[in-house]
């Protein structure tokens, strides 16, 4: 569950954030967010659906003073999840699905905007000796 992954070239990379509603705390999404995720691992992962990994991330509230171009330095509080997929067509037919969907409301209840962004791997390598 916790464990590094592997990401194939070609794959498609899905990038969403999910901006929090006032007031609701990382506790509060973290067990809806985790539901909804091993389902996607369980129900679409490989040949089932697609699905080859995916992580998620918690915002920690640094913004990158050496990288970020914009004069306001700062971000509302929100999860990113980054899905990695064989297409992205599996990726929409997955989502279509009543399972998903059900625990993706769940998620969606706690959050003000979800925004889901499809990316096609360019470029990818690791540093070479130790």
């Amino acid at each position: 569950m916790f464990g590094p992954i592997t990401i194939p070239f070609g794959a498609k990379m899905l990038f969403n954030t999910l901006r929090l509603r006032p007031g609701v705390q990382m506790d509060d999404v973290e067990l809806a967010l985790g539901e909804m995720c091993n389902v996607v691992k369980n129900a679409y992962g490989g040949d089932k659906g697609g699905f080859i990994a995916g992580q998620a991330f918690r915002f920690s509230g640094f913004v990158s003073e050496e990288g970020s171009l914009a004069a306001v330095k700062q971000a509302e509080d929100h999860v990113a999840i980054v899905t990695y997929w064989r297409s992205f067509e599996e990726h929409e037919r997955s989502h279509a699905d009543s399972v998903f969907r059900a625990k993706f409301a769940a998620v969606a209840a706690m959050c003000t905007d979800s925004r889901e962004l499809g990316y096609e791997l360019l470029w990818q390598g690791e540093p070479e000796g130790g």
